[in-house]
């Protein structure tokens, strides 16, 4: 049984969508390709978007957004910068909880601290030791969120702002989930309001749904190397697996 040190770590990022033309195929996950689904050879971090992740992205300038330049990687949009800047008070190089869910939200949408744990815990460099992020990690981010709205808006066909069930059904499958119905039943469960009505997920509750699913197949494909949709592990690598992800947020 390998271990996770000789498999290549978590990419925290947005899974690149599937041709629509290509008919689906009935697999847990798609296995590794010469496509855009090849995970095996996508990038570590999101290509950048110099979008942001969505409308009402702009926080503001600063006089000096140089100042954080070492810090970010080459090509970072300036916007980027400067919203990390804003909100980094107290100059020390690092966004921290409340910080984070200030630069992320706008006017139309706004980040549950829920999901800002969550974030945190996903792409903070793994030798920091307080549950914050750096410029580099600020901008893989900001660039993963906004595949992650792309996806979001591909998939809210009725425009709602919200995707429904169904709509989170099609989208997971899009990218090569294949989420049976009762722990779609589960994830989807998790964002009742108590009214009775069926929930709906925000922006910010499908990125969760979507990272959580991401992140639990890329570390189960870690044990299953022939992509047979079924592994063997022991008690201890299961709960090391599981747990960060219950315990992040």
């Amino acid at each position: 049984m390998s271990s996770y040190g000789n498999r290549p770590s978590y990419s925290p990022s947005a899974p690149p969508l599937s041709d629509p033309n290509e008919p689906p195929i009935a697999h847990p996950y798609h296995p590794p390709s010469s496509s855009s689904a090849n995970y095996s050879n996508y990038p570590h971090q999101c290509q950048p978007q110099t979008a942001g992740y969505g409308p009402g992205s702009s926080y503001g300038y600063y006089q000096n957004p140089a100042n954080y330049g070492s810090g970010f990687p080459p090509g970072t949009d300036p916007q980027v910068i400067q919203s990390f800047q804003m909100v980094d008070r107290d100059c020390s190089g690092f966004v921290e909880e409340k910080e984070l869910q200030q630069a992320l939200s706008s006017g139309y949408q706004r980040f549950s601290i829920r999901t800002i744990r969550l974030l945190i815990f996903l792409f903070k460099n793994p030798s920091e030791y307080f549950p914050r992020i750096g410029p580099k990690e600020f901008a893989a981010l900001w660039s993963c969120l906004g595949q992650w709205r792309a996806i979001f808006e591909r998939f809210d066909r009725d425009r709602s702002g919200k995707i429904d069930a169904t709509e989170l059904r099609d989208a997971l499958y899009s990218l090569g989930y294949m989420v049976p119905p009762s722990v779609l039943e589960v994830l989807i469960s998790r964002y009742t309001d108590g009214s009775g009505r069926r929930p709906e997920l925000c922006f910010d509750s499908f990125v969760e749904c979507g990272m959580v699913v991401k992140g639990l197949t890329e570390k189960f494909k870690e044990k299953d190397t022939r992509y047979t949709g079924s592994a063997k592990l022991t008690y201890d690598e299961f709960m090391a697996m599981i747990l960060p992800f219950i315990v992040s947020y």
